[in-house]
């Protein structure tokens, strides 16, 4: 089994977290919600750490990791202190935004590699 196909595994363990963690914030289940955000960042950042020599990878997971961390701090926000988090849930997001939007930058100014055909892979 590759890391990929053992990593995917994770990253739909990941959704499931997350949906529960949204589920409870829509719900108003204050005390599940704020529980989830700490398996649902953890299994985040673990992404992080075993993608971190794809730069592709890490810098996609690494802005989930800000997106959670902005929607997380929205929730509290909205359940704890009458929905005035959201100046500081915007950094998060911008953080996030620009992690992806370098990703794509980068691959956009990046010169793809063509390979001669005696020089293709074959399988």
């Amino acid at each position: 089994m590759s890391l990929l196909d053992s990593v995917r595994k994770f990253e739909n363990l990941h959704i499931v977290l997350w949906l529960l963690k949204d589920i409870c914030w829509i719900t108003d289940f204050k005390i599940g919600g704020i529980i989830m955000i700490a398996p649902t960042l953890a299994l985040a950042l673990y992404l992080c750490w075993r993608f971190r020599f794809n730069r592709t990878e890490l810098l996609t997971n690494a802005a989930v990791c800000a997106w959670i961390c902005a929607n997380s701090t929205w929730m509290t926000g909205e359940f704890f202190f009458n929905d005035t988090l959201r100046p500081f849930a915007v950094v998060f997001f911008a953080i996030g935004f620009l992690l992806i939007g370098t990703e794509y930058l980068l691959q956009l100014v990046s010169k793809p590699v063509e390979l001669a055909p005696s020089e293709e892979v074959t399988k």
